[in-house]
């Protein structure tokens, strides 16, 4: 039996504000997080007490892309921002003032990611937002795959038959993780550490001697007056096994080359480099009094401890990160 147009139009809106409904329902479930919380409340919950609800949101809540998004970057971005704050503070006479201007751009940074994630944006921050955004790429997208989508014509109003068809989306296959790609840049990347860490080696236990202060001689040549006290050798024990451990972790590195043990290794030469220059700091053998200026002796004593300090939260930043990444991994797996 043929329909009247009136009729067909009839079921066209019919049809038609059925796909709403189900449209306004996969966009309701797509917002609710495993928690039942909207998601844009739970991206804001991630940054409320930083780095700590971000690690609680990471764990309870593994499926929302949103939710691991925000609570990625808030461990990644304030867990290094306490970690520099505590240390600048150590620096002398200048350390108050650069904790509290570190201090001051955490707190305008946690106000614009709570407003940014309560919005419902993927707000990216500089490189934390490159981590949070590599860690949630390989995730499946919220909502459904399949959608329904109504095909209508002016014909299909003024006399022909209304043609409603199914489409049917669905994700490419993810990629398998090549652990092979890269690896001849990462082989040559080990043997240049390895290289390096020798020659450090060699030079800080036999030729410590030449870090010294040289004065030119009025008869020509040079004289030369250390700057390293006795307690240089209570420091070089330290560097010298995290430097032996570092060679022996590069080597198995080229024999035994897994992203897991990549990262685990490069996070434990990152904490080791933490100990090796936060004890130097700690211990200081220098002795700058032979510089003739006191005024450049202590700028130069305060550069080099700020410099340390500074190596040393790079390092903890970088061994942080790289933790971040395996729960993300383990996650996964």
């Amino acid at each position: 039996m043929e329909l009247s147009p009136e009729e067909r139009r009839r079921i066209y809106e019919e049809e038609k504000a059925r796909i709403e409904e189900e449209k306004k329902a996969q966009a309701a479930s797509a917002g609710k997080a495993s928690t039942q919380i909207p998601q844009n409340v739970s991206g804001l919950l991630c940054y409320l007490a930083g780095w700590i609800t971000g690690i609680i949101f990471l764990v309870i809540e593994p499926n929302n892309r949103f939710v691991r998004f925000h609570a990625i970057q808030s461990i990644v971005t304030f867990a290094p921002l306490m970690i520099a704050t505590g240390l600048l503070g150590l620096i002398p006479v200048v350390g108050d003032a650069f904790s509290a201007i570190v201090g001051t751009l955490g707190f305008a940074l946690w106000i614009i990611l709570m407003i940014k994630a309560y919005q419902g944006e993927m707000f990216a921050l500089p490189l934390a937002g490159d981590i949070a955004t590599s860690s949630i790429n390989d995730m499946p997208k919220t909502g459904h795959e399949t959608a329904t989508v109504a095909m209508a014509t002016e014909a299909d109003i003024t006399g022909e038959p209304v043609a409603f068809t199914t489409e049917t989306r669905s994700e490419a296959p993810k990629p398998v993780k090549d652990e092979s790609a890269g690896r001849t840049g990462r082989i040559i990347g080990y043997s240049f550490g390895i290289a390096w860490n020798v020659a450090l080696l060699i030079f800080f236990t036999f030729f410590h001697q030449y870090i010294a202060y040289y004065t030119h001689q009025p008869g020509g040549g040079f004289s030369r007056t250390p700057l390293l006290t006795g307690d240089y050798m209570a420091w070089l024990p330290i560097f010298i096994v995290v430097t032996v451990l570092t060679i022996a972790a590069y080597i198995t590195l080229i024999i035994y080359d897994r992203y897991w043990y990549r990262e685990t290794v490069e996070m434990v030469t990152n904490i080791l480099g933490v100990v090796v220059v936060a004890s130097l700091a700690a211990i200081f053998p220098f002795n700058f009094s032979v510089i003739p200026s006191d005024t450049i002796a202590n700028a130069v004593a305060i550069a080099i401890k700020s410099g340390l300090i500074l190596v040393a939260v790079v390092l903890g930043i970088a061994a942080f990160a790289r933790f971040i990444k395996l729960i993300v991994y383990a996650v996964r797996q």
